[in-house]
This record gives C-alpha cells, sequence and structure tokens, in this order.
C-alpha cells in the first residue's frame, strides 16, 4: 500500500515514520510514503501557491492550478486511480470504521492544506472523500492527514506483528476498549481490579 503526501512541509510529516511500529512496517515493505510539494507545480515564477480570496477577507487560500496539474500528474502516472483524501472542517468526522475500510486501499492521498484552505474547485475535481478529525481549527492539514494515515495503516495485515491486538479494541462495535493494567498486580498500594486478576474476559469486555 502506498500514501502520498501532497504538503507544502514535508517535515512537519516525515519523522513520524522514523521510529517504532511503523517504521518497522516500511522496512518490512507493507507500506510506502512518497511526498509531493505543490510548488513544483507552480506556473508562479516566485513559486508562489497561495492568493487573497474572491470576495476579500483576512487570510490567503491555496490557488487551484498547481494542484490541478500536480493530481493531474499523478493520475497519469497510477497504473489504478488512487483515493483522493481532503481534510476539512467541513468533512465528515473520520472514524475507526472508515480506518478499517480504507486499509484495503492500494493507494491513498493525502490533500493537507494550509492558510485559509484549499480553492474549493481543488476538492469539487478531485476528492474522494472529505475528513474531519474534530471541531477544531489547526494551522495546517498535515497533522490530520497523519493522524488518519496511522489509523489505517495499523489495519494492515502484519503492521502491528499480533493480530489479536486488532479483535478487540475501541470503537469496534461503538464501543471503547476496557482499561489496561501492567505487572505487578499491586502498585503503590493499588491492586488490579480482581476481575482481571481471575482472567473474567466475560466482565472485563464490559
Amino acid at each position: 500500500m502506498k500514501f502520498t503526501f501532497i504538503t507544502l512541509f514535508q517535515e512537519l510529516i516525515d519523522g513520524y515514520f522514523k521510529d517504532s511500529i511503523l517504521a518497522r512496517a516500511i522496512e518490512k515493505e507493507l507500506f510506502s510514503i512518497e511526498y509531493t510539494n505543490p510548488r513544483d507545480y507552480t506556473k508562479n515564477k516566485h513559486k508562489k501557491v497561495d492568493d487573497y480570496a474572491v470576495g476579500g477577507g483576512a487570510g490567503l487560500t491555496l490557488m487551484p492550478q498547481p494542484f490541478f496539474d500536480l493530481l493531474h500528474d499523478l493520475k497519469q502516472k497510477e497504473q489504478q486511480t488512487p483515493c483522493i483524501i481532503v481534510v476539512s472542517p467541513a468533512g465528515k468526522p473520520f472514524r475507526q470504521s472508515d480506518a478499517i475500510r480504507l486499509s484495503k486501499k492500494k493507494h491513498i492521498v493525502f490533500i493537507s492544506g494550509r492558510y485559509e484552505g484549499i480553492d474549493e474547485r481543488v476538492v469539487e475535481k478531485y476528492a474522494d472523500e472529505v475528513f474531519s478529525i474534530g471541531d477544531y481549527i489547526l494551522t495546517g492539514g498535515e497533522l490530520p492527514s497523519l493522524v488518519m494515515c496511522d489509523a489505517i495503516v495499523r489495519n494492515i495485515d502484519g503492521v502491528l506483528g499480533n493480530l489479536n491486538s486488532l479483535q478487540e479494541e475501541s470503537f469496534n462495535d461503538l464501543l471503547l476498549e476496557a482499561p489496561s493494567f501492567s505487572k505487578p498486580a499491586v502498585f503503590n498500594c493499588i491492586s488490579t481490579p480482581s476481575e482481571y486478576l481471575k482472567g473474567n474476559h466475560s466482565k472485563i469486555s464490559r
């Protein structure tokens, strides 16, 4: 599986894949990542990719031209049509069910906006899905893209190593996973609940 991040700031994303589970999964070629910068496609001689919004208002909006050319080029190069995802406060909430569903895709492209967002014509022309990760505003789309990528990747076979880790997770069947306790059973005079010590899985699962 391949993920492509369309972003002005590759460094904000790249470091997350350098350690731990995701780094090992990349080494095993369970998935791959690549980056594309809209500045490489702009026709502006100063490499500008933003401009003032039509109708005025504060802030700048990312222009359509670099994204149209970039996404057209990307789709021409791919044998299979990628799934293109835009992150936006106006998108539908991203759920665990979406992460599981999207983990079956061959290629996912995340478009990370900046400033006041991406020209809506890019979204209307190219987006297959538009997601939000919560009712709050961030300075850019890199973090939401990374959050969704992490949630998707861990559902790829082999990434977590132990398939049982995916069986009874939070948000499966709209429920939350039970609290976790490590050994020792008693620490700082606080005991682990007896249901855990007896292996009573029926009570734990409630």
